[in-house]
């Protein structure tokens, strides 16, 4: 064998074990994506189903429920293609393409939650935050085109409003049955400054009227609890009178 010969082996040695590194690199690197891309869709869909769930049903639309569906749908299909042999995906996916073939006429079994307490308020407001991150993800994969994304987006700064009219008037009713009106002002007093700084008030305009008549009415009982009574009246009538008169005695005793 040839000086040249065994030139030619190494160098073709060489360039294969770089080959077969370079392929075991490329089937790593396929294996680390395949794994992080089933964990995030794993996340979305955890989060899509909560959302579903959890949503309080005075808030709950069928429109958005269509919504949720078609989202976890998605999903549920892009794990599928990572785990083609997944039969409880399968069995998944065909209830929610059933779901999604009654297009707004999907039932909404959402039960109402009051928004009664800063927590729960709080609550909600991740949930939203939650649905924004859905449409945005979606839209960013194109599977929401751009126009519908950005008209749920505006849906879910309308349900924070929402959200916060209910909140705000929640928490003054309820001070006003607890005879505590100062509480109440202070609620009532909160919507209505929030509702005012909204972009466009006008479309939150019978909620603001609302509002302030109840921050009206707050506001009086505040002032006739503040105010004296009758006999507190005539108590502080005949002091002064008293004060009066002595003020008088003595200036009579100093003149004198």
């Amino acid at each position: 064998m040839t000086p040249l010969m065994i030139t030619l082996l190494v160098v073709a040695g060489i360039a294969l074990l770089i080959a077969i590194g370079y392929m075991n690199h490329v089937v790593e690197n396929n294996k680390l994506e395949k794994a992080r891309t089933r964990i995030e869709l794993n996340d979305r869909l955890r989060r899509c189903g909560e959302i579903t769930e959890t949503f309080p049903g005075q808030l709950m639309t069928a429109e958005l429920k269509l919504l949720l569906t078609r989202l976890e749908l998605n999903v549920c299909q892009r794990l599928l293609s990572l785990e083609k042999s997944d039969a409880a995906m399968k069995e998944r996916i065909a209830e929610l393409n059933a779901l999604v073939a009654q297009g707004e006429s999907i039932p909404v079994n959402n039960p109402p939650a009051p928004i009664l307490t800063e927590a729960k308020a709080k609550d909600v407001r991740f949930l939203l935050e939650a649905l924004h991150g859905q449409i945005t993800r979606a839209a960013h994969d194109g599977f929401l085109p751009t126009n519908e994304a950005k008209r749920w987006i505006r849906e879910v700064r309308h349900l924070l409003v929402l959200l916060h009219i209910e909140f705000f008037n929640n928490l003054g009713q309820h001070a006003l049955q607890q005879n505590q009106p100062g509480q109440a002002r202070l609620a009532f007093e909160r919507g209505v400054q929030y509702l005012r700084k909204q972009q466009d008030p006008k479309v939150y305009a019978e909620q603001l009227d609302g509002l302030e008549k109840l921050l009206a009415r707050a506001n009086a009982q505040v002032m006739d609890n503040t105010a004296p009574s009758d006999g507190e009246v005539n108590q502080l009538t005949e002091g002064l009178k008293d004060a009066e008169a002595d003020a008088d005695w003595k200036k009579k005793v100093v003149y004198d």
